[in-house]
């Protein structure tokens, strides 16, 4: 299952020749796999009452046109691996028709307090990895 979410290149997403800088495609990246989160039921307050954090771990962007000012963006986000204290995502920002960058982010589920490494919640990662099972 791929999750879409739509945004906007506002002024400050560009440097000063109406480009969006580079580090704001992983801003994107980030909103796009907070909003599949919370569309699955997994939003923050869940997030914070399971005293769990997920932080990213590895990230890899290619970037293959840029995005500018006024731009409608669409950025997809699917789950490809699950673990049991990690999820991998495959993301892709598009413009129109245009694939602009694509990248994979692994992020690691740790414990709020220590930030140590913990396995992820049991209903959480059956419903994931049914996810990840589709996509194979």
């Amino acid at each position: 299952m791929e999750f879409s979410h739509r945004l906007r290149v506002y002024i400050e997403d560009t440097d000063a020749g109406g480009i969006v800088y580079y580090v704001n495609y992983l801003k994107f990246m980030e909103r796009a796999r907070t909003e599949f989160m919370r569309s699955l039921g997994y939003g923050k307050g869940y997030i914070f009452s399971s005293d769990l954090m997920f932080v990213v771990r590895d990230v890899a962007v290619t970037y293959n046109l840029p995005a500018r000012l006024d731009d409608e963006l669409e950025v997809t986000t699917r789950v490809v691996r699950v673990r049991a204290a990690a999820l991998v995502f495959c993301q892709r920002v598009h413009c129109r028709e245009e694939l602009l960058a694509h990248g994979e982010v692994t992020v690691a589920c740790v414990d709020r307090s220590s930030i140590k490494p913990r396995r992820l919640p049991a209903e959480m990662a059956v419903k994931l990895q049914a996810m990840e099972e589709q996509e194979a």
